[in-house]
């Protein structure tokens, strides 16, 4: 994400929660830049959300108390979302980061949760898709982690086929 300047805003995304109670909110807040013509660009990874990737737009609707809730998707970004649970290091800070850094080297960017041992991807088109899919089937076999797609694009599934 870049930095929070004067165009960003918090946009709510309302979300269910499945028989396991995941995700642990009914509601998840994403920075995003207010395009001024009643949608967002959004600027940050989504932790929980999905169907929604950083850069996507998004057209809102603000309630009465001026809260701004996601609307359709406007614009698809190319990006990709892929979420970590960190096994290994029982996740702690030193082990998400260790996987950050092994990832940004293949092209992506992303933060960690310490809450939830957790690591949120955001991939994009020219990141080497093939080499990061290896990676995370390599670390889930190895049990560093447990992975899944948030959200993600024709040429992400077609590395499944590879």
């Amino acid at each position: 994400m870049t930095s929070i300047g004067d165009h960003h805003v918090k946009v709510h995304f309302r979300m269910d929660m499945d028989e396991d109670g995941w995700p642990p909110s009914s509601v998840e807040s994403l920075w995003s830049v207010d395009l001024g013509d009643g949608t967002v660009r959004l600027d940050n990874t989504p932790w929980f959300v999905r169907g929604v990737v950083c850069g996507d737009i998004i057209r809102v609707e603000i309630d009465d108390e001026g809260i701004r809730w996601a609307g359709k998707t406007v614009r698809a970004s190319e990006n990709c979302t892929i979420r970590l649970i960190v096994l290994k290091g029982d996740g702690s800070a030193a082990a998400r980061q260790s996987v950050l850094r092994a990832f940004h080297k293949l092209g992506t960017t992303g933060e960690g949760i310490e809450r939830f041992r957790m690591v949120a991807l955001d991939v994009p088109p020219e990141a080497d898709l093939p080499r990061i899919r290896k990676l995370l089937e390599r670390g889930e076999v190895k049990r560093w982690w447990h992975w899944e797609e948030g959200c993600v694009t024709t040429a992400w599934r077609s590395t499944a086929m590879d």
